[in-house]
Order: structure tokens, then sequence, then C-alpha cells
């Protein structure tokens, strides 16, 4: 167990910087998620905490202690490939085995791991299987185990699911919240998908070009974006980005209902779920928009909405009785408007009275 720290580090390859002057501080035993598009510098990361790749300059820290210096052996940090990379010549046995066996652990001991961890993660009854003769998920799970039959400094995953079908990839993020809650080790994750990222990370760090744009608890980076394209990254559907001009929204798109609105901002955000539709009628309070379209999806609907020149885009549980062409008010809660300068960095609103 320990924690993992960078101290302005850089890595460049060639002319690219994929790594930007990067810093950030990961506690023993949290379950840390960095998020992002690729090529923003997550695997990069991941693959300079094991040493695989070393950086051009800055301080990496396991335990609080430099391992700059130090091979990937030596750091005894353990790491899941995105492609997985088992063994195709060993059963799922081998290749969970396979670094134990390396390490000259007694048989004895080896032999009490490998069962522990298969009934972690329920593969007991796969372990006589080459990985040929596996589904996606079972490979996945065995080169989960694999990592997990070792007691390293740290877990590393990079990208582990992302082959895996929608429900299997449920399933596995719930057991991999489970399993590291009850290993309680320090876990490093690297995704490109939204859901994942917030659904398991005790904290996450937001990525774009090599620099972390926002660090935090992923319901605080949701709520309190530093940035539009924090703002734009989390969230489906994708946050509504308008332009203000003279305090309304949209050259008048949505009436902000007075709000005091902060010196400096150019534009607002308002989450689809933040945006209220409700069927027009006479003297009804509002913005006055037309229905584009209706998608909906079970528990939930998501309506595109026409106001102005603009498009907005709301979500709605249930089945409203809305329907396509038909007129509809506009509103939505003051305090969830989020307010942008022209850098596209977050303003906080203004409070009333003030």
């Amino acid at each position: 167990m320990a924690s993992i720290s960078f101290r302005n580090v850089t890595r460049r390859f060639g002319n690219t910087i994929a790594v930007n002057n990067v810093s950030f501080d990961i506690a023993d035993n949290e379950f840390f998620c960095f998020f992002g598009p690729p090529l923003s510098g997550k695997s990069t990361i991941l693959k300079m905490i094991l040493g695989l790749e070393m950086p051009d300059s800055g301080e990496i820290l396991i335990g609080g202690k430099p391992v700059n210096a130090l091979s990937p052996a030596e750091r005894n940090v353990a790491m899941v490939f995105q492609n997985l990379a088992l063994f195709p010549h060993m059963t799922a046995e081998q290749n969970v085995r396979f670094p134990l066996v390396e390490r000259k652990v007694p048989e004895d001991k080896i032999r009490a791991r490998v069962a522990a961890v298969s009934e972690k993660l329920h593969i007991g009854h796969l372990l006589h299987k080459p990985p040929a003769q596996l589904s996606g998920g079972e490979r996945q799970r065995v080169a989960i185990a694999r990592a997990l039959v070792r007691d390293p400094a740290a877990y590393l995953m990079d990208d582990p699911i992302s082959a895996l079908d929608a429900r299997l990839r449920e399933e596995t993020r719930v057991e991999l919240k489970r399993i590291q809650r009850e290993l309680g080790h320090t876990l490093v994750y690297v995704t490109h998908d939204q859901e994942e990222a917030m659904s398991i990370a005790d904290r996450m760090a937001i990525m774009e070009n090599g620099h972390i744009r926002q660090t935090g608890k992923p319901s605080e980076i949701y709520d309190h974006p530093e940035s539009q394209y924090v703002a734009r990254l989390l969230g489906s559907p994708a946050i509504n980005l308008l332009a203000l001009n003279n305090g309304s929204a949209g050259a008048g798109t949505i009436d902000l209902g007075g709000l005091a609105v902060p010196a400096g901002a150019s534009g607002i955000g308002i989450r689809p779920e933040d945006l209220k539709a409700e069927p027009w009628t006479s003297g009804k309070a509002g913005t006055p928009a037309k229905v584009f379209e209706v998608e909906p999806l079970g528990g939930y609907t998501v309506v595109t909405l026409t106001a102005g020149e603009e498009k907005l885009r709301a979500l709605m549980r249930g089945h409203p009785d809305i329907r396509v062409d038909t007129d509809v008010a506009l509103s939505c809660d003051p305090r969830r408007i989020h307010f942008f300068k022209p850098d596209g960095l977050a303003l906080a609103p203004v409070q009333s009275g003030q």
C-alpha cells in the first residue's frame, strides 16, 4: 500500500509533449481515475508510474520515496494493460500464478493466493482453460486476477474493460470497486468512459493535451466545473453552452429571470437535467421554444428544442407528454447556471442582493 505523487513531471516524444509539467497526489488506499479523450496523456502517466517510461523532468514518488531511478520490478506496482496481454500457451491458472512463480514464491503460498483471488473474481471454474476458450469478460477477470495475486504497493489499470459489452462493463466496474475496497490498496485507473470514471473513482483528474484541468470527487467536478472543457466532458447529454448578450443567453434564447450576471461572464452552461420544458399555455412563465426531437430512453427522455437560433437538450424523467413541433416554455433554476469567461474558465454566480 502506498501513496503516489508527481512533482512537475514532463514527458516528451520528439516534438510532442505528452505530459506537461503535471503535479498530483494520490492517497494511500485511494481509487483514483485519470479521465480524458485519447492522446490526453493518461496512459503515459501510468507508464511513468510503472517505470516503462521515464520523465524528461520532474520527480515521481511512491510511498513518499523518489523512484525515478528504480526499475519497474523495484517499484513493486502491478498493471493490467488494455490488451490484457495473457499468455496464450498457458491456462488461466498458469497466467494468474505467473508473477509469483517468477518471484520464486513458495508453492503453498502460490496455491493459497491463487485460490483467494480466484474466489474474489469468481473464476475458479475457469482456471483449467486457456485464454482462447474464455469469453472477453472471463479473460478480463483472469488479467485482473494476475495483478491482484501479488501484494504490490499499488495497482495500475489502463482502460481494462473497454473491450467488454455494456452490461459486462457495468458488472466488472462494480466488482473492481468492491475488490479495491476489500484489498485496501491504492488503485490508479485510466479510462475515456465518463460513466465509468464517475461511478468508480474516489477522486478523478480531468486530462487535456498533457495537462490536468481539474481534480476532485466526481460529483464535485460535475457540479462545479472549472472550465467549459470540463463541463462539456462530463455529462450525457452534454451541457448546453450559450453565449451571453446583455444579460440574456443566445440573444434572448433563455431569460435568466433577473439573475445577477458576474462581471466578465461571456457565456453560460445549463445541464440538460436542469432545463425544464413544459407545454406552452397562454400566460405561461418561461421562454418560448419548439420541440425539435424526442428520444425516449426508458426511464428518461431526451428532448431537443429550438429557441431562437439555438438548439438545446433537456433531460426529463419518464415519458413526458411532449411531442415534436409543439410549443413549450423553457425555464431553469438560476442557482444551477454555470457562468464562463471568454477564455472558457468558470466564474462564480453573483448572489442575490450583492
